[in-house]
């Protein structure tokens, strides 16, 4: 019998708030528009969004201290290793610190490199910058949430996990409003928002996590400094960090080709990419789920709990992301004529729709096959396999110059289906030795 029950209600148990918490997070965006709007100077408005673009990337690359911890509590859980799993959360934190901490500390040079290259007028990159230095010192509790939270989800605290980042944006949607409209902050007021949310919200994490422990440390800093355990965290979170940074020179990539193609294709492509975002929130909890319950099994020894939980995960993918294009193919003009009101963009948009539309099914493979490869904590070939479909992409887009904008989107349906297919046909092997004898 398997040491743990994979079942549909389990997965969506894990899947379920995932993706609501996903969902919510598109609430702060809208929220800080709405609010900065209300100033009336365009000017600021953009050194918000820029400025949000800029942490989201950031925070984005430093996703390893999540989803490696997820990762390796869910093993120590299936382990049934009541010190390693508070060992972990414990690194995690110290790693957190210490990314964090340096983020304030480098924060003068990486503002001037950073806004330099984002090439914005002098007006909004004053303004990105008052931004910049304000909410850098969330890091360290950005950070630190992003430990706790991974820790509450490898346990299988998904539900506690959700409520953390609900009432996070919560406080964060609250506090900007406030700031803004009532203090009369301007982007400061703004960033001080997010500030105030990322403390509260580690502040809410570390007393849940302390409830969880029963109200005491429950480790020595012995195991948590154990070096071996140690390097292998911080490999793990080297190659999941490398893996993140090809996924964010990708999209990079495919945005800067549609801004030389013209302001019209660069805005068409900015309202289809929304297409592959809402389909990203979906796989996404699948993916987070496969995080852990193959963790788990993986802790455990179980092949079985294993097995079951790759089909379950990629059963379930394929529905959710085959739907989410059939819902894109036949509601994808409507879509795009809520997200512009620009004839010419409409226009441009409707035209290449059905091939973002496709964007759901192709990466129902690379998201699945990334939570299953981090759960068992096959992050080296995560990485190297990453890398190849980069590379594929790349290609595919040099062969397809000849076609524009068209040749762009096939190009990046390509990179999604080449990161899944490389990782299926790798994983037979990585099974194997996995659950040898």
């Amino acid at each position: 019998m398997p040491a743990f029950q994979v079942t549909h209600a389990r997965v969506f148990a894990i899947a379920g708030p995932a993706m609501l918490a996903n969902l919510t997070t598109p609430l702060l965006g809208i929220v800080g528009t709405a609010v900065i709007g209300r100033l009336g100077e365009a000017h600021l408005l953009g050194a918000v969004a820029m400025s949000a673009l800029v942490f989201d990337c950031v925070f984005w690359v430093f996703g390893f201290l999540r989803m490696g911890t997820v990762a390796l509590t869910a093993q120590a859980l299936g382990a049934n290793d009541t010190v390693e799993q508070r060992a972990v959360l414990a690194r995690a934190l110290l790693i957190a610190a210490v990314i964090g901490i340096a983020l304030i500390v480098v924060q003068a040079p990486l503002a001037a490199v950073t806004y330099a290259l984002m090439g914005g007028s002098d007006a909004v990159t004053d303004a990105a910058k008052a931004y910049f230095f304000v909410r850098i010192w969330s890091a360290p509790f950005a950070l630190a949430s992003y430990a706790v939270l991974g820790w509450l989800v490898g346990l299988a605290r998904t539900g506690l996990a959700l409520a953390l980042q609900i009432a996070v944006n919560l406080v964060n949607m609250a506090a900007t409003a406030w700031l803004v409209l009532h203090a009369g902050l301007g982007v400061e007021g703004a960033a001080l928002g997010s500030v105030i949310a990322e403390v509260a919200g580690f502040a809410a994490s570390l007393a849940v996590a302390v409830v969880l422990l029963r109200g005491r440390a429950g480790f020595r800093w012995a195991d948590v400094l154990d070096r071996a355990r140690l390097l292998r965290m911080l490999a793990i979170n080297r190659d999941i960090m490398i893996r993140t940074f090809a996924l964010i020179a990708a999209f990079a990539f495919f945005t800067a080709q549609g801004a030389r193609a013209g302001d019209t294709l660069l805005a068409a492509n900015a309202v289809l990419h929304n297409f592959t975002l809402i389909g990203s929130f979906f796989l996404d909890g699948f993916a987070t789920a496969a995080q852990q319950l193959c963790g788990q099994a993986t802790g455990a020894r179980d092949r079985t709990a294993f097995d079951r939980s790759v089909r379950l995960i990629l059963g379930w993918g394929f529905g959710f992301g085959v739907a989410t294009t059939l819902l894109f193919l036949m509601s994808g003009n409507a879509l795009i004529d809520v997200m512009t009101a620009s004839p010419e963009v409409r226009s441009a948009a409707r035209e290449f729709m059905i091939l973002a539309a496709l964007a759901p099914a192709a990466g129902v493979l690379a998201y699945a096959y990334d939570g299953i490869y981090i759960g068992a904590t096959w992050a080296r070939d995560m990485r190297n396999l990453m890398v190849a479909a980069l590379a594929v992409y790349f290609a595919a887009w040099w062969a397809l110059t000849p076609f524009g904008n068209t040749g762009l989107w096939w190009a990046l349906l390509i990179f999604l289906l080449a990161r899944g297919v490389l990782q299926g046909a790798r994983y037979p092997a990585l099974l194997r030795a996995a659950f040898k004898a």
